[in-house]
């Protein structure tokens, strides 16, 4: 995010006065909050907190907060305290030194708030208020008592900001409920974060306050979220929000994000097939669908994708099997997905190392997200190209999530940045999986904007030839594409052979029986066949039509099998050369079966 971000997070919960309760969740709210909104991979927010501060100094620093900030600006100020109702009906935010009789000189009033957030030039603020209001004080007590509803929004609807600035607020409750503290308001009990703030922190740190899942959160999804956890915890605490938007209050990141695309639905006719009574039908719709699945145009392939899993789980276990098979072709497959850089001095720029991502499309379609600020991720047309800063001397060990439209995948990366003065010693290691891989994930403190990896449209033809993997490749083992493509030539040339083969047994049995006709009774076919050569050839092509056939079989069985390591050139390519080579072979196979048979059966006659 590059927009000015700044936070403020006001907490209290020691007070002066023995009618004010002590709260056991602002300590914790703080803690969580401040955590979650200054980490850069989520709200990336300029954060400072007051704890325990008095009414003077909080309204010296809300003021100082809203002053000064230009339109690019993002603020965002959080109360978590007690909220108080003063004889005429206004809201008042508790201090440390709060004395309930002299709420004007010893709190400080929402219009004081109100006022800061009208005055302000930042282009957009979010106020959060998680406060027991009215009826979170000691019983009992003659220095407190609720007098009616607080109405809290109401509090901030009255002056709306400057025209054209986006606004929001968002209470933990109103009127006269409970801000809840855990599962209820004891005294004794372990200190931990509000509902309502437990439900922004978890919604924010995990993602999935990003309903949408375009990979930011909003301030509505943000409240949506909210509302529905904090109901399921207490349906007597109601969160609220009054807002004023232009466009959207981006508050964070997501770290649940994956790529969204726009799919393009299925043929009418397709679909019907996939609803049809007939197991036939359904089962040939599937296989429809999984060669879309395939397709370059990802709008189309996605469109597929979502057919597909809607088969899945609903058809018979035999379809569903079908379409989960097909699916799986679409999950992300980098290689390697374990990177070492080995020992490398301090401040150098080791070698780039590649990672390819396999399979369609629609599998090499996603977003990297660095989990560490010391790893860079640069997109290239066939996958990624990584590095790493060797600023610092130490052990580096980190993870790069790359997340597509149906799943998610780690790459591992490792690396020792050693004294300036030694020279690299670069080691490598067979990829695999990380040997800490059970570890949790490591929380970043720094990062990267996300990098998307687009697929390309036409397969790539690199400049200069790729740098090897990790393991080397035994040399006497050629590549599965150059194994099809092979196997498709040699298919080729053999029914070429067949053909020619034929041709020629052909002649010689032409003249064969031509020169039997002019010896009359006294002549024998098996002679004049075996004096014109014409068995030779014709066995040649029985066997070399036959093996054509099975040469082009091997072929396509691997373009199958093996359809991750093809581009749509070796694949198609693969595909015509056996198809012609099929041409050939087969009809040279009938006719040689056919001339065989006609000479076994003339020959005890003739």
């Amino acid at each position: 995010m590059t927009d000015s971000r700044h936070a403020l997070i006001i907490a209290n919960d020691q007070y002066a006065d023995p009618g004010l309760k002590k709260l056991r969740a602002p300590t914790q709210d703080a803690l969580a909050l401040e955590r979650v909104l200054h980490d850069p991979q989520i709200g990336d927010f300029e954060v400072e907190v007051i704890h325990n501060a008095s009414a003077d100094l909080m309204r010296r620093r809300i003021q100082g907060f809203f002053n000064d900030r230009s339109r690019a600006d993002t603020l965002l100020l959080h109360f978590s305290c007690h909220g108080l109702k003063g004889e005429s009906g206004e809201l008042y935010f508790a201090a440390s030194d709060t004395e309930p009789p002299l709420l004007a000189a010893t709190a400080v009033a929402s219009q004081f708030v109100r006022s800061c957030m009208s005055s302000t030039r930042a282009g957009r603020t979010a106020l959060f208020l998680d406060c027991c209001y009215g009826g979170a004080f000691s019983r009992g007590s003659s220095s407190v008592r609720a007098s009616g509803e607080v109405n809290v929004l109401e509090s901030f609807a009255k002056d709306e900001p400057a025209s054209g600035r986006g606004w929001a607020v968002i209470t933990a409750s109103d009127s006269m409920e409970y801000a809840f503290e855990g599962n209820e308001l004891a005294e004794n009990s372990a200190a931990q974060p509000s509902v309502f703030t437990h439900a922004v922190v978890e919604g924010l740190e995990t993602g999935e306050a990003d309903l949408d899942g375009d990979g930011d959160v909003t301030v509505e999804e943000l409240y949506e979220y909210v509302y529905e956890h904090v109901q399921e915890q207490n349906p007597h605490q109601t969160p609220k929000k009054v807002a004023e938007l232009r466009g959207e209050l981006h508050l964070a990141h997501s770290r649940r994000g994956r790529i969204k695309i726009v799919a393009i639905p299925s043929p009418p006719s397709l679909r019907a097939a996939v609803n049809s009574d007939d197991v036939l039908t359904r089962q040939g719709a599937v296989l429809e669908l999984r060669k879309r699945l395939r397709h370059a145009e990802l709008p189309m392939a996605e469109g597929a994708r979502q057919h597909l899993e809607q088969v899945a789980r609903d058809d018979i276990q035999q379809i569903a099997d079908l379409a989960s098979e097909a699916l799986d072709e679409i999950h992300l497959a980098p290689f390697p997905d374990h990177l070492d850089f080995g020992l490398v001095p301090r401040g150098s720029s080791p070698r780039r190392q590649t990672v390819t991502m396999q399979g369609p499309p629609l599998a090499r379609h996603c977003v990297a997200q660095p989990g560490q600020s010391w790893l860079r991720v640069d997109p290239t047309q066939s996958g990624l190209e990584v590095h790493v800063d060797t600023a610092a001397e130490g052990h580096l060990s980190g993870d790069i999530v790359l997340k597509g439209v149906a799943d998610e995948s780690v790459i591992h990366v490792e690396a020792m940045v050693g004294p300036a003065h030694e020279p690299a010693r670069h080691t490598e290691r067979e990829p695999g999986p990380a040997k800490d891989s059970a570890r949790p994930a490591q929380v970043p403190h720094d990062g990267q904007d996300t990098v998307v990896v687009e697929p390309p449209r036409i397969p790539p033809q690199p400049r200069t030839p790729p740098r090897p993997p990790a393991q080397p490749m035994r040399t006497d083992r050629p590549a599965p594409a150059r194994r099809a493509l092979g196997l498709a030539g040699a298919a080729l040339a053999l029914a070429a052979t067949a053909v020619g083969t034929l041709i020629w047994a052909v002649q010689a049995a032409v003249a064969a029986v031509r020169e039997r006709s002019h010896e009359g009774v006294q002549g024998n076919v098996e002679d004049n066949i075996h004096n014109h050569g014409a068995l030779p050839p014709l066995i040649v092509c029985l066997i070399t039509a036959a093996v054509a056939l099975v040469a082009g079989a091997l072929a396509r069985h691997d373009v199958e099998a093996r359809r991750e390591h093809h581009t749509r050139q070796t694949a198609g390519g693969t595909q015509t050369l056996t198809s012609i080579a099929k041409g050939l072979a087969i009809p040279a196979l009938i006719l040689a079966v056919l001339l065989g048979l006609a000479y076994l059966l003339a020959k005890p006659h003739w």
